[in-house]
């Protein structure tokens, strides 16, 4: 049997931890750059808020509604969700997290205590099991959570589904007989289904499929036939209850990329490469944490196709690794040498962003028999292993490569340099002297985020203060 652990609206519910005044008012929460809006709560789906709605558009639309309004705040986010995750880990046999706001649990059908076999499929317990956890994580986190609970990984998804929809389910629903599961697929649009896309949805749907329970009700041999795709087939068969889908995959990312929009435009390559550099560490820290490594880094800009007057590029180029390797220097450089091939001077640049393929585990990792230099490889895992320690335990960025930091002329003419997320900035000149500490809004191509709340779990210099 599978379970997964859902939370519920999970930005906007990361804002209101904090802010119990919001319970009850229609909350958004944008998306980088302040552009859009990517997380509602209930009250503003109800206003008819949509995903994606522009920010200057919901202005517009609801001028006279008390909406409150939050950057995206991942460093939050990521705490808070974390906290979520070590409450699981203790309460349930076997998990595996499944991205910020999903986790997955696993009840094997027997286990042992005491060399005294037991059963872990009581439908009373589980049910049980649900309810009491997610009790226990809005009690210890403040984070509301769905709870579903299935013989197979699509099916748990789909019961998470009707446990946040309907309040009868207590937060945790169970499908665990085979009258469960027909009816829940009756009631469950295709394009809903986990593991079909909107292009396999609306091909689908052109066939008369408009239910999980009309595709279930396929044969397996026309799935196959139909579609040539194993995650499409994989879906059919667990629709039918036959557990398929691999922990392993669900578990590890095969490729990561990360990517923005900048606040403006830039035509300059050192501010370019300084955002390329901070997507090279980003992408650095997530193989770290997955315990992986990469063979491959790619690196891809492009201008702002709306902006007809201006004239376009679009360019991606990779480079590979003879050993794979998950060290943030290596990665960084890399990616400012992809970045050097593909910058072509004289256009307005909107968008950046690095990937990272190849993914394999970090151990065991084949070595090249020339170019291997073990003792170096081991100076920069402890580097890593230091940097991520400290900015684990004084808040993301508190160490950073120089390479990171964005630079501008201050009055003086002199190197002013800042940091991306806090907005700290100072020259060697400026720290001695004690000067005050340049507002981020000064540096036009930072990420914009004029909505973004404070960090009291993870910043010395946000921690709640009580009157």
């Amino acid at each position: 049997m599978y379970g997964i652990v859902d939370c519920d609206n999970c930005y906007v519910s990361c804002e209101r931890v904090f802010r119990p005044d919001l319970e009850g008012k229609p909350v958004v929460v944008l998306s980088n750059n302040d552009g859009c809006v990517v997380a509602r709560s209930n009250e503003a789906k109800a206003l008819g808020i949509k995903a994606g709605m522009p920010y200057f558009q919901l202005k517009q639309q609801y001028p006279n509604q008390d909406i409150a309004v939050f950057s995206s705040n991942y460093e939050l986010y990521g705490e808070l969700t974390d906290r979520v995750v070590s409450i699981i880990r203790k309460e349930a046999p076997a998990y595996f997290r499944y991205s910020i706001d999903e986790c997955f649990v696993y009840f094997p059908k027997e286990r042992k205590e005491n060399n005294v076999q037991c059963s872990m499929l009581n439908v009373q317990s589980l049910k049980e099991w649900g309810e009491n956890l997610h009790k226990k994580i809005k009690q210890w986190v403040g984070m509301p959570v769905s709870i579903g609970l299935g013989p197979t990984k699509t099916l748990a998804k789909m019961a998470s589904h009707f446990a946040k929809k309907y309040k009868g389910y207590r937060h945790c629903c169970l499908i665990d007989t085979d009258e469960k599961r027909i009816k829940a697929l009756k009631l469950y649009p295709i394009e809903e289904v986990w593991g079909i896309g909107r292009r396999y949805a609306a091909k689908l749907q052109a066939m008369g499929i408009k239910t999980a329970y009309d595709f279930a009700q396929m044969h397996g041999t026309w799935v196959r036939a139909t579609f040539n795709n194993i995650v499409i087939y994989r879906t059919w068969q667990e629709l039918n209850g036959i557990d398929c889908i691999p922990n392993e995959e669900m578990a590890k990312k095969k490729s990561i990329c990360t990517s923005r929009s900048f606040n403006g435009m830039i035509t300059d390559f050192e501010t370019l490469r300084t955002h390329v550099s901070n997507y090279a560490v980003r992408c650095a820290e997530k193989l770290r944490a997955q315990n992986t490594v990469a063979g491959i880094v790619g690196v891809f800009v492009n201008t702002n196709p709306f902006r007809e007057d201006l004239p376009q590029y679009w360019n991606f180029q990779e480079a590979r690794f003879i050993v794979p390797t998950n060290s943030t220097i290596e990665i960084v450089k890399a990616a400012t040498e992809v970045l050097q091939h593909i910058f072509v001077k004289g256009y307005h640049y909107k968008k950046a962003g690095v990937i990272v393929m190849g993914v394999v585990p970090d151990s065991p990792v084949q070595q090249d028999l020339f170019a291997s230099n073990p003792e170096q490889t081991k100076k920069l895992k402890r580097l890593d292993e230091a940097i991520d320690r400290i900015n684990k335990i004084n808040g993301t960025e508190t160490i950073v490569l120089g390479s990171q930091q964005y630079t501008k002329n201050n009055e003086m003419g002199k190197a002013a340099i800042k940091r991306e997320e806090n907005g700290a900035c100072s020259s060697s000149s400026e720290r001695k002297q004690a000067r005050p500490k340049v507002k981020a809004d000064v540096f036009a191509n930072a990420i914009k985020h004029e909505h973004r709340s404070k960090n009291p779990t993870t910043r010395w210099s946000d921690i709640i203060e009580l009157k």
